[in-house]
């Protein structure tokens, strides 16, 4: 699995967008590995909706996120997915959750990496015969009904 995510701002009072996207490996696509998914420390900006924040509104007035977005890995099916999130408009620009979620993201798909891959491959196969005794109960039967065919 790779995972890419990047931070834009555009200068003034735009809030920044993270874009990311999760692309899996094709061995991790045969495992039939289902989606991840994990609570992320990222707030969610009150309106998130809204591309700007303006002085002394929402964040800026500090008013608190309205939670935490959640992120998510694909399924073997999609094999690659990601998403685009309004972050809350910041002073520094600073987003240290961002990389610490991304290590949580990570840290439960290896977990269920680890699970597929512990399901260990199997192929079976099965043959039986007659039993001895039940062979020697009929064999005279068929012997006799043999020669009788040759004979005929």
């Amino acid at each position: 699995m790779r995972m890419e995510w990047s931070i834009e701002k555009k200068r003034g009072n735009l809030r920044p967008v993270l874009r990311y996207r999760v692309i899996l490996e094709r061995h991790e696509e045969h495992l039939a590995l289902p989606m991840v998914r994990i609570a992320s420390t990222i707030p969610e900006p009150p309106s998130s909706w809204q591309a700007f924040c303006y002085p002394g509104q929402f964040e800026r007035a500090g008013l608190p996120s309205t939670g935490c977005y959640d992120l998510e890995t694909p399924n073997h099916k999609r094999k690659s997915g990601g998403a685009e999130l309004r972050l809350p408009w910041r002073p520094d620009n600073r987003y240290p959750e961002v990389e610490a979620s991304f290590a949580a993201l990570r840290a439960a798909f290896e977990a269920e990496l680890a699970s597929a891959h512990d399901s260990a491959p199997m192929h079976l196969r099965g043959e039986l015969e007659l039993r001895p005794a039940l062979r020697e109960a009929i064999a005279p039967a068929v012997v006799a009904d043999r020669l009788l065919r040759m004979a005929g």
